[in-house]
């Protein structure tokens, strides 16, 4: 009975080494730069679905976002977008299918120099709408967007933690 128990520790084990080894890390916490300790955004849309998703990310990533531009590095948002495209109709010309694409372009200085020059994140999502379910689709609709916000502060995170 004891030899049992032992086997799924034992394998619980070497999945948590493999794991560790193979330098896998849970989604959600990047590990920035030190150069982004302190971080000033610089934004046109303070209150926008990518902004307040990119604030969050960047405070779970142990960023202390400021005001100030004194110290801090600037992180820039040129462009935040959402735009929405109507892909198929059905015999009625009614749209069934919309693609919902979200996109930003940022950059990156600190102390006088450029540490990413502008670059473009683009995200889409495709749905499908049903005029019979108007509420409900509008409602998907913007749960779509939120979540592809924060799949796009998410890879912007990805790529700030990358810099040197």
């Amino acid at each position: 009975m004891k030899a049992m128990r032992a086997i799924p520790a034992g394998m619980c084990f070497a999945l948590v080494l493999s794991l560790a080894g193979c330098g896998f890390q849970l989604q959600g916490r990047q590990v920035l730069p030190p150069v982004l300790e302190q971080v000033r955004l610089e934004v046109s849309d303070r209150q926008s679905e990518f902004t307040r998703a990119l604030r969050a990310s960047l405070a779970a990533s142990g960023a202390r976002l400021v005001e100030a531009p004194a110290a801090a590095a600037e992180v820039r948002i040129l462009q935040d977008e959402m735009t929405e495209r109507v892909l198929s109709v059905d015999a009625r010309n009614i749209p069934t299918d919309y693609e919902l694409t979200y996109k930003v372009e940022i950059e990156v200085r600190a102390q006088q120099r450029e540490l990413l020059a502008p670059e473009l994140f683009e995200l889409s999502r495709i749905y499908s709408f049903d005029e019979r379910r108007q509420l409900a689709k509008d409602r998907e609709k913007e749960i779509l967007r939120e979540a592809l916000a924060r799949d796009l502060a998410s890879v912007v995170t990805r790529r700030l933690s990358t810099l040197q």
